[in-house]
């Protein structure tokens, strides 16, 4: 009876989804494009600023991005939820990268214009996941409208 009971706990352990490692640029690259979709809205001016932010901030060319998006999108179309994204960026990145990956948050949900309630749900999610305090959360949300 142990034994069945012990191949039973096995093939449980052998079934549970392992959490997917990304590295740094399709972790944020994920959180982008996330709250890009939040509004169930593909506008051209989130998808430019999505592009430019990526070239800026990791100093990739225009097919690099394009391949990062791909991989990221697909990434998050696998995602259960924002934990293996935030990891990545929590385990590489400091306190004032994170609250900086916070303002390119709200950058890219501003770029068409108005914050839907679902991207500002999806930031205060993920500024949550990266420990970031609401003081620096109400910070990147001020700079990214004065930009």
């Amino acid at each position: 009876m142990f034994k069945q009971i012990k191949q039973l706990f096995a093939a449980f352990d052998e079934q549970q989804p392992s959490i997917e490692q990304h590295d740094l640029k399709t972790a944020v690259a994920a959180l982008l494009i996330e709250v890009m979709r939040a509004d169930s809205k593909l506008d051209h001016n989130e998808q430019h600023t999505l592009t430019v932010t990526l070239k800026k901030y990791f100093n990739l060319t225009d097919s690099e991005v394009e391949e990062l998006t791909t991989n990221a999108a697909g990434s998050l179309d696998g995602a259960i939820d924002y934990f293996q994204f935030s990891k990545q960026i929590n385990d590489h990145c400091s306190a004032a990268q994170r609250i900086e990956i916070i303002e390119l948050l709200w950058r890219l949900a501003y770029a068409d214009g108005e914050i839907d309630p679902q991207e500002e749900y999806v930031i205060r999610k993920v500024a949550g996941l990266l420990y970031v305090a609401h003081t620096d959360f109400i910070a990147a949300k001020l700079a990214a409208t004065q930009s």
